[in-house]
Formats: C-alpha cells, structure tokens, sequence
C-alpha cells in the first residue's frame, strides 16, 4: 500500500492528485486545484509551496510525482512554471518524500496511449482508469495523470528487476 501525490505545477493553478496503490490496484483518494491569487511572484510560491505541503501533511504520501518543465514560447512563462515546480518539489524534498519528474509526452502515452493527446482525453482516460463518477478539472486530471503514469513506471521497473533472464532484448 502506497499513496502518490500527482502534481500539475502552474503559476496560477497548481493541480494535486492522491492516489493509493494496493497490489496492482490503484484507488482514487483526492483532487483538485490549489488556486493561486494574483499577488507577486514570491506571494504566489509560497501559496504553492504552504498547500503543497498542508496535503502532504493530511494525507502522508510516499511518492510525489511532478511534470518536467516544457520549453515554452514565452521564456517568462518557462520560467514561472519552473519556479511553481521548484515551490511544489521543496515541499516534498522537505518532509523527506522521493520525487519524480515526467516529461507531458510520457504521461500522456501512460494514460491514453499516444503521446499527443490533448486535456479532454486525459480527463477521460483519468476518469475511467479510476472509476470515477465524472471527469476531475483540468489541472486536477493532469496531476492524477502523472501520478498514474508513475505507478505504471514504478510496476514496470518492479517487472524488470525481478526478470530472471533477457533474451534478444525481451525479457524471459
């Protein structure tokens, strides 16, 4: 049994998923957005950076799971999104929780299979794989998108590891 914390970092809207794994079954535990208010930069991380770490506080996770930063158009914007996941990740690295970064593409292809999906199919995806009633927000689906694309990463090392022998690049 293990919880992961799904994150979807944003300057303005930082998007949390929990999820608890238990053997090969993965059960839905929360959602949602941490909204941030139009304040200045460093106002902001720390919204980030203190609901960030009040969830972790309730809910205990032992893996946090994030987006990578994506080359954008506007370099301002990298750049802010690089700090919101800079917020997010202290928070983790501070109450001792691993953390693990995906590229969008890889989870992307995790949850629906193709790399180039856009928000809708992932809400749809995020909503089937977890049985849920309805589809999460946006910001909220994304982060419950990485956090399923890291227990499938996870399952598959696991896999890996305990193969007993290779052959022609296939595992045996």
């Amino acid at each position: 049994m293990a919880i992961i914390m799904g994150i979807d970092p944003g300057s303005r809207k930082t998007g949390f998923g929990l999820i608890n794994t238990i053997g090969g079954r993965c059960e839905y535990i929360t959602s949602g957005v941490i909204r941030v208010p139009d304040v200045s930069l460093p106002e902001r991380l720390k919204v980030i950076f203190d609901g960030v770490s009040e969830l972790i506080e309730r809910y205990i996770p032992e893996q946090f799971a994030i987006e990578q930063v994506f080359m954008a158009k506007n370099a301002g914007s990298a750049l802010k999104l690089g700090q919101a996941r800079g917020a997010a990740i202290v928070a983790a690295v501070n109450q001792n929780i691993p953390v693990h970064e995906y590229e969008a593409r890889k989870v992307k292809q995790a949850i629906t299979g193709t790399g180039a999906a856009d928000k809708l199919q992932v809400q749809h995806m995020v909503k089937v794989l977890l049985k849920l009633p309805a589809s999460p927000q946006e910001d909220a689906a994304d982060a419950l998108a990485i956090a399923l694309c890291h227990i499938n990463s996870q399952q598959h090392l696991i896999k890996l590891a305990t193969a007993r022998s290779f052959r022609r690049g296939r595992v045996v």
